[in-house]
């Protein structure tokens, strides 16, 4: 399969496709970083700017026509200029180009606020120019964090082929699994969580105490209760959630339970308790080896007993261009690319991260690329 790309970005369908032996003929790409990202990975592929500019053919014929146009215009964040605006506009050349190079197969995608841009005319438009040109289509939502990364990212896939809707259809919609739609419960399963009140073993003869709606539960001694861990003891332990608040400092002893207290004692506020509640924070950074790294700890001594006093930071740690870089797919320093003369180790994170936020879900693209070679060794068959 040979296909061109445009509004390449830093190139996620290359990232999905390259194990298949697809051979791209063109990128095209207008920032000067994605670029630099191209010229660095793939410096023997042609890289075109305006995609609008490229001839019929320029780069020889093509199977597939991959892009996805600026999705400003057409995001509920933005103005919703739809194709009035000159960046939702593409979405028409990329029809304009489709038409010059006629390949059989075509891949377009943006958001999920296209489908209401303009009452839904701007993304009729899109179809019916695609329509026009011979194109049976077919468009689907897909979520990125059921491909296998670790983010909610919902894009408009649309994958026609010329000729005729069947295989464009084939390959963005499955079949019902198996084990999808269970049969209706006959019963209500109201016990499930007094199930987990009274902890994994048995109860021993100790009186079962549910969950109180949200906030309480009571677990027997020692045990594992669900999510939350107990103090082991002779004594009852209880859990309370408390609410989570920034700006207040909590001691307590070092059993965490998840983002609930835990209280060793007959009561919460007992005098009986040793020791006073402790929560986990979503803020700041630990170093110690015992705490996640969402932790600022520091150890001190009360009541006879060690604690640990955990602070809430002011900040919310920032995702690393790693990080970024493993949410959309793209193995770790992808981006990490010689710049401005500066070396990989020197690149700017400002760069990368627009870069990252700007690119298609790498594992979505992957699935839509063996479904298209899937569908397309079936109809060489006959």
């Amino acid at each position: 399969m040979r296909y061109g790309s445009v509004c390449s970005g830093i190139e996620a369908a290359t990232a999905a496709w390259h194990h298949m032996g697809w051979e791209p003929a063109f990128f095209s790409e207008i920032e000067a970083f994605p670029r630099a990202v191209l010229e660095h990975h793939y410096p023997e592929v042609p890289l075109h700017g305006d995609f609008t500019t490229i001839k019929e053919h320029q780069y020889g014929k093509i199977d597939l026509l991959v892009g996805g146009t600026p999705c400003q215009s057409f995001s509920v964040a933005g103005l919703r200029g739809g194709l009035d605006d000159d960046r939702g506009n593409l979405a028409l050349e990329f029809c304009r180009l489709a038409q010059r190079e006629q390949p059989r197969w075509i891949v377009w995608e943006n958001v999920p606020g296209v489908l209401s841009s303009g009452g839904g005319r701007d993304f009729g438009s899109i179809l019916g120019a695609l329509e026009d040109l011979g194109y049976g289509l077919a468009y689907r939502v897909l979520d990125a964090q059921y491909f296998g990364v670790a983010q909610r990212r919902r894009r408009v896939f649309v994958v026609g082929y010329l000729g005729d809707w069947r295989p464009a259809a084939a390959v963005l919609f499955e079949h019902h699994s198996m084990s999808g739609h269970p049969a209706p419960s006959r019963e209500a399963r109201q016990g499930a969580a007094r199930a987990a009140a009274a902890g994994a073993g048995g109860s021993g003869g100790r009186r079962e105490r549910p969950c109180v709606g949200t906030y309480e539960c009571v677990g027997g001694d020692g045990q594992i209760v669900g999510a939350l861990a107990a103090q082991p003891g002779t004594k009852q332990t209880t859990y309370v959630a408390y609410p989570i608040d920034t700006h207040r400092i909590f001691e307590g002893s070092r059993a965490i339970a998840g983002a609930l207290t835990s209280n060793y004692g007959k009561q919460p506020d007992s005098s009986d308790t040793a020791l006073g509640p402790t929560l986990a924070v979503a803020f700041g950074v630990s170093e110690s080896p015992e705490l996640g790294h969402c932790l600022r700890a520091g150890a001190s001594r009360a009541d006879k007993h060690e604690s640990t006093t955990y602070i809430a930071a002011s900040a919310v740690r920032r995702l690393t261009p790693v990080e970024c870089e493993r949410l959309q797919g793209f193995p770790d320093n992808f981006t990490a690319i010689p710049w401005r003369k500066k070396p990989a180790d020197e690149c700017p994170d400002g760069p990368r991260y627009k870069a990252l936020g700007n690119s298609m879900a790498v594992p979505c693209m992957r699935w839509i690329g063996e479904r298209i070679q899937l569908v397309d060794d079936f109809i060489s068959l006959f």
